[in-house]
């Protein structure tokens, strides 16, 4: 398996600075995330603050964002990452669509959420995932339930029914589903997950479901879930001047480290998280060679 240099989580500014960065130092980067990038930048009325660029939509942000990508020869995996696995001297990667291996990574996921279900956390890989497409063949003749913050969820709903025997779905969203027929539809907000050795439960605000596994479909895991032994300072992942986290070889930058919530401080918390990455790969590069 090819192991990158720099694995960057994220395509809002902080997340496409770093590759910027990245590939200005000449290192092998994978990027995941929305090949779109930030939806939060997209829909800002006017920016006024973004050095160089005054009063720019957020719209026109973006694709100057994207156009500066990809003159930069950035290219985007429109893939979710849903595990971190930090090893000895690299982290493995778990995403919707397969596995990869990086030296470093960079989490830039924007705002993660603040609010797990009860029993979430503590049931994770004991009957909660984060990633139906990756658990659904364990699920086979069994019952499993999706919550989806999303219409994106739909295609994972359609995947896991192919394996499940019965699928209930439980979309966190206004408008049409649009999911295989079979596929139960609940228009119930999901209130805690229950079990004893593993989850056994849904509980909502209207009945609780008997299920076999759960799957959590968010735009973003939670830190601490997507990387295990993550330190936070409240709901943001903390970290030094140099985006360091206290994890070794894993940096964070942008809203995910905390106010203020600007772009323009996104961005340069990008460039310092991937200008750090990129020392600490050379200083291994340099003990290895003595």
């Amino acid at each position: 398996m090819q192991r990158f240099d720099i694995a960057i989580i994220g395509t809002g500014p902080a997340g496409l600075e770093a590759a910027l960065t990245a590939k200005a130092r000449n290192k092998n980067i994978l990027v995941l995330g929305s090949a779109t990038s930030s939806e939060k930048v997209r829909k800002a009325h006017s920016i006024m603050n973004y050095l160089g660029l005054p009063a720019i939509s957020g719209a026109d942000m973006q694709k100057r964002f994207l156009g500066h990508a990809q003159e930069m020869g950035v290219e985007i995996c429109d893939e979710k990452a849903t595990m971190v696995f930090p090893q000895t001297d690299y982290f493995s990667l778990q995403t919707d669509k397969g596995f990869y291996e990086a030296q470093t990574v960079i989490l830039a996921t924007g705002m993660a959420p603040s609010n797990t279900y009860p029993g979430e956390e503590e049931f994770l890989g004991r009957g909660v995932s984060y990633c139906a497409t990756c658990d659904a063949a364990l699920y086979r003749g069994k019952t499993a339930a999706i919550i989806a913050a999303s219409p994106d969820e739909e295609a994972e709903a359609d995947f896991l029914a192919e394996f499940a025997e019965k699928v209930h779905y439980f979309p966190l969203y206004k408008g049409e589903v649009q999911v295989k027929e079979g596929i139960e539809v609940h228009r119930e907000r999901p209130q805690g997950i229950v079990g004893q050795m593993k989850a056994t439960a849904l509980q909502t605000d209207a009945a609780s479901y008997e299920v076999d596994g759960i799957f959590v479909l968010r735009e973003s895991v939670a830190p601490t879930s997507l990387v295990p032994g993550l330190q936070m300072d409240g709901n943001h992942v903390a970290v030094d001047r140099s985006m360091a986290t206290n994890v070794v070889g894993l940096f964070a930058a942008g809203d995910i480290t905390g106010a203020p919530y600007q772009y323009i401080k996104s961005a340069g918390e990008g460039n310092v998280a991937a200008l750090s990455a990129a020392s600490l790969i050379d200083a291994r590069n340099r003990a290895r060679q003595a």
